[in-house]
């Protein structure tokens, strides 16, 4: 699998560019600011529907521009497949395959795959649970696209019954101490609350099941993906350090320990475990108005033998197992597809030291194809200087240079 060509209409600095793409490694050089990772980040947008750089489409409209579009001619093992892309903020985003307009523009996923790495990408160990849940949900749809329908539905429950325990929140607190089948002979029963509980029991039951196919899937996934992490880490820092990850469950203590360990319940028993976690919280889900438990509120640890990464690992180590992540994703892509993903390095060998650039790219030379920004040529391993095609990124315009080492 590799990208042929690349389009771009009011596109982040762009109001138009071109670029022909072909096999093996590309490398656009640059100072910062001149568009080399405006164009990359299209060809991720492509792949995932979202840029690694941002949350929100707004910012890839060029100013000015109502709207912007991407457009990726892709071979598959000698099959063209033509993506377009239409982002307009405000309103839902449009999309064609091969000329024809999709219902929803996730249905294109799947035509390309990309594993990108970054220097945003050290959030993985020293950032914020979600960053991590949404590394592992993104790579789950890679490998299948209809995930992306599961957590669509996932977030949309999750948003109805977290907007019920807000509104409902002051009929729900009363009596939060004395369920209804606690009152006594008599006693009268609080009907809008009963209502409440019961209404909030539906989407206990919706959320239970949606959210115990996204946990199976992700604990599958981390059994899959581990080994390929193990190796990559120890490729990238030249020495074997045990880097591993742990699932931390929102689940009852027991069943926690159990997952953490590595063991996977089927989906009808996650079910169980998710209503009983859900019961567990619910005072406390009453009292702040929001959902306490789920595939949505999970860690994935990451551990460098004994220890956490997080807050342990050093500033050399973190690097190397954001890279290990990223290059086993890659791998477990490799495997699963039977094809080759394409590999973006996002100037990221800046950040490297000089023994983790040359194993870097000892590791990526081989893969079908590699797009690389730098801003400056030096900083290219001389094993990817010389591979490949080299572009000089100025202002926007692209044209090929013959020495990745006379760009600075």
């Amino acid at each position: 699998m590799h990208v042929r060509h690349l389009s771009v209409s009011d596109f982040r600095s762009y109001s138009a560019a071109e670029l022909a793409l072909a096999p093996g490694v590309t490398t656009l050089v640059g100072l910062n600011g001149q568009g080399k990772t405006n164009l990359v980040e299209a060809i991720g947008y492509l792949a995932t529907l979202s840029s690694h750089r941002v949350a929100t489409d707004q910012p890839l409209v060029r100013f000015g521009a109502t709207s912007a579009v991407i457009r990726g001619l892709i071979d598959r093992d000698g099959r063209e497949v033509l993506v377009e892309l239409e982002l307009t903020p405000g309103r839902a985003n449009r999309a064609k395959l091969n000329h024809s307009p999709v219902s929803r523009p996730r249905d294109v996923l799947g035509s390309l795959r990309t594993v990108l790495f970054a220097p945003e990408d050290l959030a993985l160990v020293k950032g914020d649970p979600a960053g991590r849940r949404a590394f592992v949900d993104d790579l789950l749809v890679q490998r299948q696209p209809r995930w992306a329908g599961v957590r669509a539905d996932y977030d949309k429950i999750l948003k109805q019954r977290n907007a019920l325990l807000k509104s409902a929140a002051p009929v729900l607190r009363r009596g939060a101490r004395r369920p209804s089948r606690n009152l006594a002979p008599g006693e009268p029963v609080d009907e809008a609350r009963a209502s409440a509980l019961q209404t909030l029991e539906v989407w206990d039951s919706h959320l239970s099941e949606v959210g115990s196919q996204l946990l199976y899937a992700r604990l599958r996934l981390l059994c899959d993906l581990r080994p390929h992490l193990s190796r990559a880490y120890d490729a990238v820092s030249a020495g074997a350090s045990n880097a591993t990850l742990h699932y931390r469950a929102s689940l009852p203590v027991e069943a926690a320990e159990a997952v953490s360990a590595g063991e996977v319940p089927d989906q009808p028993r996650l079910r169980e475990l998710l209503l009983e976690a859900f019961s567990q919280v619910r005072a406390q889900e009453i009292e702040r108005g929001i959902s306490l438990a789920g595939p949505h509120r999970d860690d994935i640890v990451l551990t460098l033998g004994e220890l956490p990464a997080k807050g342990y690992a050093s500033h050399g180590e973190s690097w190397s197992f954001a890279l290990g992540l990223k290059l086993a994703a890659y791998q477990l892509l490799r495997i699963d597809l039977d094809e080759d993903p394409v590999l973006v390095l996002d100037d990221v060998f800046a950040e490297l030291d000089t023994g983790r650039r040359e194993r870097l790219a000892e590791l990526v030379v081989d893969c079908e194809q590699v797009l690389i920004t730098a801003a400056v040529g030096a900083d290219v391993p001389q094993v990817l200087r010389t591979t490949g095609r080299t572009c000089a990124v100025t202002l926007g315009e692209v044209t090929d240079v013959t020495d990745v080492t006379d760009v600075t």
